[in-house]
């Protein structure tokens, strides 16, 4: 059984997430607060940290940023602001999604599982696949470690999944639709800030320069490809 953290101040909406998540299987812990909800989740017993922006005494981006120095579970961040910047903030904090309020529970429910189910699939596919080097990018998926050009990098969770997903698939085109459903786990039509946000700050940390990169290629009218001739 999965166990789910929900960090949520509002008691009326943390009781339906917690409903609906029992409803299909999983274990639920509900933490009210910020500080709580940061203890919570750096216990390691979770699977997935549904996160709320607006907490009580620290707020969801502070817990989020403190969270990804020990945890690299799947971080689901909600809040009711939609505004690009604080979608913007909280993935390049490290989250693995923003969703916005108001949702519909079961469309949530489905964005957990999905996640859950992307990084299982991950967690399988680096016990399958210790190195990966391609064009003077190493990948170690024992130790999560990631070098250029012989020199350490450090990528959030998901621009790790982004990088190993290209190195694994070298030279093939990908839209942006694609990518969110093979890293994120959902059909995304119509949502391209999460892989845009992602593609321009993985090159900012693999390009030696971003803006014209050499690895992470645009094709335009496409997608992306990421190049063996570097």
């Amino acid at each position: 059984m999965y166990h789910i953290l929900v960090v949520e101040d509002d008691q009326a909406i943390a009781t339906i997430i917690q409903e609906y998540l029992i409803f299909d299987g999983f274990s639920v812990t509900i933490a009210s607060d910020g500080p709580s909800g940061l203890a919570q989740g750096q216990s390691g017993t979770f699977d997935l940290v549904l996160l709320d922006v607006m907490l009580p005494r620290m707020d969801g981006f502070t817990v989020c940023r403190k969270l990804r120095e020990t945890v690299d579970i799947p971080i689901l961040m909600v809040s009711a602001r939609q505004e690009d910047i604080d979608k913007i903030k909280a993935l390049g904090l490290g989250a693995d999604d923003y969703i916005e309020k108001p949702f519909v529970p079961s469309v949530l429910i489905a964005k957990i599982k999905a996640h859950i189910t992307r990084y299982e699939r991950l967690k399988n596919t680096v016990k399958r696949t210790a190195r990966i080097s391609i064009a003077g990018i190493v990948i170690d998926t024992d130790t999560h470690r990631v070098y250029v050009d012989e020199a350490e990098i450090e990528l959030k969770n998901k621009e790790y999944e982004l990088l190993l997903f290209f190195l694994l698939h070298p030279g093939s085109v990908f839209n942006r639709e694609s990518l969110y459903e093979e890293i994120w786990g959902m059909d995304a039509v119509g949502d391209n800030t999460t892989v845009a946000v992602h593609i321009n700050r993985l090159r900012e940390k693999i390009e030696k320069d971003p803006s014209n990169p050499k690895y992470i290629q645009t094709v335009w009218g496409v997608g992306y490809r990421f190049s063996e001739s570097v």
